[in-house]
């Protein structure tokens, strides 16, 4: 099986300190707080399935933060797509 090779995550220290923040405080949503454990782990290196492994987590949602911090920083990890999801779910079908 041939290794994957990651795209290196690399924090600056203002993204270190906001992320270390997130996780810190008591008033963030605890889907954020987990996000900014994520992207903390990646960028102390390691694959997917480490970094997995040491947070409790399935290595596809470790592979999903870590790509979207990558190409979108801290604002795509923010960003929640299931409203769209269910918008379109929920919308009444068109009558024949």
């Amino acid at each position: 099986m041939a290794v994957q090779h990651l795209s290196p995550l690399i924090l600056s220290d203002d993204e270190r300190a906001e992320l270390t923040s997130l996780t810190k405080r008591r008033k963030t949503a605890q889907a954020l707080a987990l996000r900014a454990r994520i992207v903390q782990t990646c960028a102390e290196g390691g694959q997917n399935k480490d970094v997995a492994a040491k947070l409790g987590l399935e290595r596809g949602t470790v592979g999903k933060w870590r790509r979207r911090f990558v190409e979108q920083r801290w604002p795509g990890c923010m960003m929640n797509r299931a409203p769209a999801r269910l918008a379109r779910l929920t919308t009444p079908a068109s009558k024949p």
